[in-house]
């Protein structure tokens, strides 16, 4: 990767939507925000304030008000990112704001109509059509992924079964960064694949109604597109740069009050609170560029942001503004939001010849299959010479892949009308045995046989081989168009007015700021009364500024307030139902049972959470030898235990008596001169 150590600020662009039915009849006080196109300033006034109350002014990279078009925002604020992107960048554009301010509207906007095309459709044509005007000696591999965090898990939109998925894991690489781990990507060749891919997503994704809008998003989601770009360098090596894009549709930041929401949508509400109050705090900690810690860790939004924000990215903001009265104090945090991300700087570099390039798998896998099929072809062609009585010349090597295909292919043709031929001869001849004329059709008909599985297996690898071409798409192939030329003037031309506006916006601020300065120092007072007038104006611009300054940090300390109510409220609700499940657990699991979960239980350090280990353990885990005599040096077997505890065999009781008799007691002197008879003999002798 590039080394370079250039770093660039958040572009951050603010957009206002128009009053609907309802705000517009509130009558013309109904509308608090103004904007000046031309310095790139909002200005906020607080119904609640009296009128001398001065009003609230930020400054960005550029507003749209609610007469904006959206082709003149992605011109303006969108297109030099994407030629990022294109160029081999990282390139994230997200849009932040309140439930009903047009979000999802200009990130996608009305798909069939070309006037209200959003950012990701005019995305997906200003890329494909960069890589169809390209230079003919680059190839480019564009991939798409989706996926939604929904209750601060990560679902698959492009998953089949999405309902019953289960929820994907995030990792993290020293080369690539924050990624989704078994997160489907699909290749793309064309506008028209690229935009079902976005429908499929889209309708897996989650929304629901609320108070505020009808239609809304009840996850973030994120759009991500791959452009790899092989093109030879200098040195004659083909270079491969890598661009990721990521296109991300925030759900709405809200107050729950307003938002009516009971049941799920509660709880749907309290996790995209939580997100994107963890999103306001990494974009606090990177502004103040103070903190030595960036709580990324906090959600899984940031995390998946890391690299967009103070990391190896280029991003756009696209700040969303409701203006009506109701919604001052949502309007306020957005704008709040948005000044703080102006501060952010991030570093990004070009991804050139990453470990993880698919681009170059795929070209490598071509050149196998089309090896394999050159050889194929070559082989047959080698047989038809060889049969033609002509003899193999190496020197053909060096003709046309086209003239070697057709001349293969005659061959197999010529291969089976011989073969059909030589069977027909040999069912015609009279003079050979029946038993010779099956054996002859039997090879004849193996010769057959073979000749089609090869013929198949050529097909195949060659149906494999176009497949795998066919991914990888080639620039220069309409280059020499008229029309596309005349296309990529105007391009060019639209782009040199954006910048050009851009500029003038951002000398216009700066002569604003200067003149101020330099009105300071050229005052001259020819009269004491007439410095006392200039003193006391100014005095009462600076006292007007000291209230500004003062209304906006009362401002901060009730929204600060009321965040902490929020959170209190949310804290209360996730602590309710805590309670719940441990009363479960008490009265209805039983202590055995509690035990063996609380056993399977593990902390994952990456994830930042708690898992259960799989009940059948893994290969690599060793089982443990079962303990069948505890206590005991060596395991005994069950019989053994019992036999132990009877005692030893009768038979081996040596000290006890096996039988008594009751016989009389007998002296030595009765055993002389005594004839025995038999039965006494055989007692003896017992």
């Amino acid at each position: 990767m590039s080394k370079t150590k250039s770093s660039e600020s958040v572009k951050v662009v603010v957009r206002c939507r128009p009053l609907n039915r309802k705000e517009e009849s509130n009558g013309p006080a109904g509308g608090i925000v103004q904007m000046d196109l031309r310095l790139g300033q909002v200005i906020l006034r607080n119904p609640r304030a009296p009128p001398s109350e001065p009003q609230k002014t930020f400054t960005f990279d550029a507003v749209y008000d609610a007469n904006s078009k959206q082709r003149d925002l992605y011109d303006e604020s969108v297109r030099p990112l994407i030629d990022s992107v294109l160029a081999g960048f990282n390139g994230t554009i997200f849009a932040y704001g309140q439930t009903g301010t047009g979000k999802t509207y200009t990130m996608q906007g009305a798909w069939l109509d070309p006037e209200k095309r959003g950012v990701i459709p005019n995305a997906f044509d200003h890329i494909f059509t960069h890589i169809s005007r390209s230079q003919s000696d680059k190839q480019y591999l564009v991939r798409a992924s989706y996926l939604e965090i929904y209750r601060e898990e990560v679902r698959d939109l492009l998953d089949p079964n999405h309902a019953n998925a289960r929820a994907l894991e995030l990792r993290e690489s020293p080369d690539t960064g924050v990624y989704v781990r078994d997160l489907t990507s699909c290749v793309c060749k064309s506008i028209k694949e690229i935009e079902e891919v976005m429908n499929m997503g889209n309708q897996a994704r989650a929304v629901g109604a609320t108070d505020m809008n009808e239609h809304s998003s009840r996850s973030h989601a994120l759009f991500l597109i791959t452009v790899e770009c092989s093109q030879p360098g200098p040195d004659g090596r083909k270079h491969i740069r890598v661009g990721r894009l990521n296109l991300v549709d925030l759900a709405g930041s809200e107050r729950q009050a307003k938002t009516g929401v009971q049941g799920e949508r509660l709880k749907e509400a309290a996790k995209i609170n939580l997100s994107l109050s963890a999103l306001g705090n990494v974009i606090s900690a990177l502004a103040d560029g103070r903190s030595g810690h960036v709580p990324y860790r906090d959600s899984k939004l940031t995390r998946l942001l890391q690299d967009s924000l103070g990391g190896n990215a280029k991003t756009v903001m696209v700040a969303t503004l409701g203006p009506a009265s109701q919604h001052y104090d949502e309007t306020l945090t957005t704008l709040r939001y948005a000044n703080r991300a102006k501060n952010i700087q991030n570093q990004p570099r070009v991804n050139e010849d990453p470990k993880d390039a698919l681009l170059r798998e795929f070209q490598k896998e071509i050149a196998r299959l089309r090896a394999q099929l050159n050889h194929r072809k070559w082989r047959s062609k080698q047989k038809k010479e060889q049969v033609d009585g002509e003899g193999w010349d190496d020197d053909t090597a060096g003709e046309e892949e086209e003239e070697v295909e057709k001349e293969a292919e005659e061959y197999v043709k010529q291969e089976e009308q011989r073969l059909e031929m030589e069977k027909e001869a040999i069912r015609g001849d009279r003079f050979l045995l029946a038993e010779e004329k099956q054996r002859l059709l039997g090879e004849k008909e193996r010769m057959m046989g073979d000749l089609r599985k090869e013929q198949e297996a050529t097909e195949h690898l060659t149906a494999k081989y176009k497949a795998m071409e066919s991914k990888l798409l080639v620039g220069g192939k309409n280059i020499m168009d008229h029309t596309n030329e005349q296309q990529k003037m105007l391009e060019l031309k639209r782009q040199e007015i954006a910048e050009q506006t851009r500029k003038e916006r951002e000398m216009q601020q700066q002569m604003l700021v200067q003149d101020e300065e330099t009105l300071e120092l050229r005052e001259t007072f020819t009269s004491l009364q007439q410095e006392v007038e200039a003193k006391t104006k100014k005095l009462k611009k600076l006292y007007a500024k000291l209230q500004c300054i003062k209304a906006e940090i009362q401002d901060v300390n009730d929204e600060h307030v009321r965040s902490r109510q929020e959170l209190e409220q949310t804290q209360n609700e996730l602590t309710r139902e805590l309670k719940f499940k441990y009363l479960i657990i008490e009265n209805f699991i039983p202590p055995e049972e509690k035990n063996k979960i609380m056993n399977r239980l593990t902390f994952d350090p990456e994830e930042d959470q708690w898992k259960f280990q799989p009940l059948v353990p893994t290969e690599r885990s060793m089982k443990k030898r079962p303990a069948s005599a505890v206590g005991y040096k060596r395991p005994i077997s069950q019989y053994a235990r019992v036999a132990i505890a009877m005692g030893p065999h009768s038979r081996y009781r040596v000290s006890v008596n096996v039988m008594l008799l009751s016989l009389n007691s007998r002296t030595m002197c009765l055993y002389f001169n005594i004839d025995l008879s038999v039965e006494h003999s055989a007692f003896f002798y017992l």
